[in-house]
């Protein structure tokens, strides 16, 4: 069953999946700043687009541009900042 998810006032929106080894969302940022929280390791791929990504611990931000992945640990919070609309597929261990 898929399960669609609705955050920030319906600027992201996410569908999860359970992939053949990880549970998993494919999903649909809208331009603006955001901070998420982890309850478990997350691997985020941007598909299209860019987002600057403030990681735990680091001071600058980060640019993760399409094909390219980061990590966070379980119990991290993150921070994103979208110019444009941006699609990416995160799993979940």
């Amino acid at each position: 069953m898929l399960t669609v998810n609705e955050y920030f006032d319906g600027k992201v929106k996410s569908i999860a999946l359970q992939t053949d080894t990880l549970p998993a969302t494919v999903g649909v940022m809208d331009a603006g700043d955001y901070e998420f929280g982890t309850s478990q390791k997350e691997v985020m791929t941007v598909v299209s687009g860019s987002m600057k990504v403030l990681l735990p611990g680091e001071s600058e931000w980060k640019i993760i541009a399409q094909g390219e992945s980061f990590e966070i640990s379980a119990n991290q919070k993150f921070g994103v900042k979208i110019t444009g609309q941006v699609a990416y597929f995160c799993t979940y261990e």
